[in-house]
């Protein structure tokens, strides 16, 4: 099981890359092996300000379809439009090119109730 040192965690299996005021999230490897075969991500908040925990899209695998919480406030500038036409590489590399949003942070402090490496392994028993 892959849990990067560098980023950190939420209890919904979302990992956050923070850059500045910017963040980068995806799933974490835990959450796309439980998932399956990813076969469709969809995210139709680009450009929305939403809440830490709201519903900013979705992530359908061939038997479920999963609700993606946002792990911060803020806006979302960017979306991964690789997984429009490509969905698996959440599969094949969720930290990397698998990326699915990144969000300009409007709590930063917000930052400090995310997991660590550390905490989310105990969380998922790994």
């Amino acid at each position: 099981m892959n849990i990067p040192s560098e980023l950190k965690y939420t209890k919904d299996h979302e990992w956050v890359k923070i850059d500045g005021d910017t963040a980068t999230v995806g799933i974490t490897d835990f959450a796309q092996s439980e998932l399956g075969d990813i076969v469709y991500v969809e995210v139709e908040t680009l450009d929305e300000t939403l809440d830490k925990e709201e519903v900013f899209g979705t992530v359908e695998a061939v038997k479920t379809v999963s609700d993606l919480f946002l792990p911060l406030s803020g806006e979302i500038v960017e979306f991964n439009e690789a997984l429009e036409d490509e969905p698996e590489k959440v599969n094949s590399d969720p930290y990397g090119d698998g990326w699915m949003v990144k969000i300009k942070l409007s709590e930063p402090s917000e930052v400090e109730d995310l997991m660590s490496a550390d905490d989310y392994k105990a969380l998922i028993g790994a």
